[in-house]
C-alpha cells in the first residue's frame, strides 16, 4: 500500500496553498464581503399610494412611505400633484412620481439621514441613495426636480 509520507504531504500542501494564493493575488485580491451582502440595505416593491393604507408606496416625487414610515426626500423638491398651481405642474409632478417609483424598484437603496431627523409635518428626512449616488439627483438631472433650497418654488 502506498502511503504519503509527512514531508511529501507538507510539500504538496504548501504548493497547493501557494498556487491558491497566487491565483487570488493575480485576480485582484479577495472579494469584499460587502459586495456580496450589498452596501445598500433596503429593497422593496413600491406601488403608488392610494387611500389611507400606506406602508411601502410613492406619494409624489419627493415623498414616500417605506415600511410604515413617511419619508420626505430631503435633497430635492418636485412639482406638486395634490394642489398644483397649474396643469403643467401637475403633469410634471406625475412624471416625477412615476420616475421615483421606477428608480426605487430598480434595486437596493439606502436612506441617508441629514442634519435633522424630521420636518414640521413629522416626515422622516432622508436622502435616498444607491451605490452612494442620490436618486434625487437623478430626478434633478432629468428635469423632474430641483435641488432643495429651503423653500418651494412656483412650477407654473
Amino acid at each position: 500500500m502506498n502511503t504519503i509520507r509527512w514531508p511529501s504531504f507538507i510539500a504538496i500542501t504548501a504548493a497547493l496553498c501557494a498556487a491558491l494564493f497566487l491565483a487570488i493575488f493575480l485576480s485582484g485580491g479577495p472579494r469584499s464581503t460587502t459586495a456580496a451582502v450589498g452596501i445598500d440595505p433596503n429593497r422593496a416593491s413600491f406601488g403608488i399610494c392610494f387611500g389611507s393604507d400606506r406602508y411601502t408606496c410613492v406619494v409624489d416625487g419627493d415623498t414616500i412611505w417605506f415600511e410604515g414610515r413617511k419619508i420626505r426626500v430631503a435633497d430635492i423638491n418636485t412639482p406638486e400633484i395634490s394642489s398644483p398651481g397649474c396643469a403643467s405642474e401637475r403633469q410634471l409632478g406625475q412624471k416625477a412620481k412615476m420616475r421615483l417609483q421606477a428608480l426605487l424598484n430598480q434595486g437596493a437603496f439606502s436612506l441617508e439621514p441629514i442634519d435633522r431627523d424630521q420636518d414640521q409635518y413629522g416626515r422622516d428626512l432622508r436622502i435616498i441613495t444607491r451605490d452612494g449616488k442620490s436618486l434625487g439627483e437623478t430626478l434633478v438631472a432629468e428635469g423632474l426636480a430641483e435641488r432643495w433650497q429651503g423653500t418651494r418654488r412656483n412650477w407654473c
